[in-house]
């Protein structure tokens, strides 16, 4: 908790029974949840925030233990509450969830927990959001799931026959029991490069399978945090912002070829607008690769029993499988998936946590949540 903030209400300590009428429902307390929230009840606008889960922000929760925002703290704030200055630049995950738990009480935010939004239809010229305690009519709906809703799965040839442990990351905890294990870790993203350190640290042998060509950025440039760079070139074409980080990425990345990896054509800022992938944020990855204590492979072909062969035709023995493969998000039932698809002016369905920035997610969840609510506003003074 942040310091001299008590618990939060438990959810079997909520109402039973949701209100019929509400302007805004809020689905999801995760970050994107919590940040509308405190913005519009700033702005004095009756809503509802609610969330399947018992806890806010249950994702979190949920990450692996070594798990440290790759953002610096100033710049992962949500609106109105700075994160605590006994923090450190890079905060922890338990540090975040004690952030999320102390941001409720601070705004005085009252989230329904333990409540399942079932489906969503138009209703007299609003929503009628069922829930599993009832019905809400409201004018807005806010979806605030995010984009970490169900974990991605890949299949290949003979995956069933695989002897050992394959989990996704959103089940791995840590490498305390891969310790002298050869492991073989699916997905260069930020999860595959810090799950790939963290099993080294445990005395496990990371191999890390890398599908196609890839950009990689230090969490920190001469001492800056790479966020702080990428905020102030935000603005700028992405073309024209990667054209002006190139040298300082070479200066970092001479030689991907040495690492075992080929570099992605696009550079960080078009990977992000083009393909909405986040780069690696490397904080050891690298450094790791170089020495040789974590490997690197191909992309899967095929699998039978222990024996993984990736494509050209090399192949190699693993004890376990971590999939870093990533998340599809999850919206409610009667929605489209992807904000893009409904027109917000007239449909009053908003999607906050969904876009892939390159100025951190919650830097850019902030930015959202003020937008809406202040869409919102205009459109109930209307």
């Amino acid at each position: 908790m942040i310091p001299g903030e008590g618990p939060l209400r438990a959810a079997d300590e909520v109402q039973s029974s949701l209100p019929h009428d509400t302007d805004v429902v809020v689905i999801g307390a995760g970050p994107a949840g919590l940040a509308c929230s405190a913005c519009l009840t700033r702005a004095g606008v009756p809503h509802l925030l609610v969330d399947k889960e018992r806890e806010v922000g249950s994702a979190w929760r949920r990450h692996y233990d070594r798990l440290h925002l790759h953002t610096s703290r100033g710049y992962s704030r949500l609106p109105f509450v700075p994160m605590p200055r006994s923090y450190p630049v890079y905060p922890s995950r338990d540090q975040v969830v004690a952030y999320l738990d102390g941001y409720v009480e601070r705004l005085a935010l009252r989230p329904e927990l333990g409540v399942e939004v079932q489906g969503i239809e138009p209703h007299d010229g609003g929503w009628s959001v069922r829930t599993s305690r009832g019905a809400l009519a409201c004018r807005h709906v806010v979806v605030a799931t995010g984009v970490n809703g169900e974990p991605n799965r890949p299949e290949w040839p003979g995956l069933e026959t695989f002897p050992g442990p394959v989990m996704h990351s959103s089940g791995y905890t840590n490498g305390r029991e891969f310790s002298g294990h050869k492991v073989l870790v699916v997905g260069f993203g930020n999860s595959g490069g810090e799950i790939a350190l963290d099993l080294l640290e445990h005395g496990a042998r990371p191999v890390l399978s890398i599908r196609g060509p890839v950009n990689v950025i230090p969490r920190d440039i001469l001492g800056i945090p790479v966020l702080a760079i990428a905020v102030s070139l935000s603005r700028l074409p992405p073309r024209l912002a990667d054209a002006l980080v190139w040298p300082l990425l070479k200066l970092y990345y001479p030689s991907y070829a040495r690492l075992g990896l080929r570099k992605a054509k696009l550079g960080p800022f078009r990977q992000i607008a083009v393909k909405r992938k986040v780069p690696l944020l490397d904080i050891g990855t690298t450094r790791a690769m170089r020495r040789g204590e974590i490997g690197v492979a191909g992309e899967i072909e095929s699998i039978e029993a222990a024996q993984v062969t990736f494509r050209g035709g090399t192949a190699a023995e693993f004890d376990a499988i971590v999939l870093a493969t990533g998340f599809h998000p999850r919206v409610p039932e009667g929605l489209p998936l992807d904000r893009a698809e409904a027109d917000a002016s007239q449909r009053n369905v908003h999607y906050c946590g969904f876009y892939i920035a390159p100025t951190g997610m919650l830097r850019e969840i902030g930015l959202e949540a003020r937008r809406i609510t202040a869409h919102v506003v205009r459109s109930l003074s209307a």
